[in-house]
């Protein structure tokens, strides 16, 4: 790319930061028992908040709550999103255009929560996503590329923040491999 073509390139891409990715999506279950109990089995967490509702009844909380760091998988899309595609989104059209300028490379950098409140029993979580940030071109070891970043925000039916998520990713044109 010419000096004018990345720029021009650096505006497209920029242009993205603060547009909404999606309808803002809502969860297909309420927080409910089953999924609490199959996720502190999975990761090994015995807390009684999570998982015995005599104790949770007890508790400051006044009953079961969720794991914090379930706060994703509420909303998360499963297999079929692999089967069908992505649905046409602002993330998929800087995704797109990422690539047809030769950035096709992708890598997960990092993922950060933030957590506000709890999730309850009957909580419906809904989670709106932004592009927050597409940083200056970067030299990296995989390649030259831009990180980009979303924000998610949680919230339940009543519209309590329940939680936030940064999500980076690197788009990058893959480095030459030497012999």
């Amino acid at each position: 790319m010419t000096p004018e073509e990345q720029a021009a390139f650096e505006q497209k891409i920029k242009a993205y930061v603060g547009r909404r990715v999606g309808k803002i999506r809502e969860a297909k279950d309420a927080v409910n028992q089953p999924m609490i109990r199959h996720w502190c089995e999975a990761m090994g967490d015995t807390n009684p908040a999570y998982t015995d509702p005599e104790w949770a009844a007890k508790s400051r909380r006044g009953g079961i709550v969720a794991p914090p760091a379930m706060l994703y998988c509420w909303t998360q899309e499963g297999y079929g999103m692999l089967m069908r595609g992505r649905e046409h989104s602002e993330q998929t059209e800087l995704e797109e255009l990422f690539n047809s300028n030769g950035f096709f490379g992708v890598v997960a950098t990092d993922v950060t929560q933030e957590y506000e409140n709890e999730a309850r029993l009957g909580d419906v979580i809904l989670e709106e996503t932004v592009i927050e940030s597409v940083s200056d071109q970067k030299k990296t070891a995989l390649g030259t590329g831009y990180f980009y970043q979303t924000l998610s925000r949680f919230t339940n039916q009543d519209g309590t923040l329940i939680g936030t998520q940064t999500f980076r990713v690197l788009k990058y044109k893959p480095a030459k491999k030497s012999d």
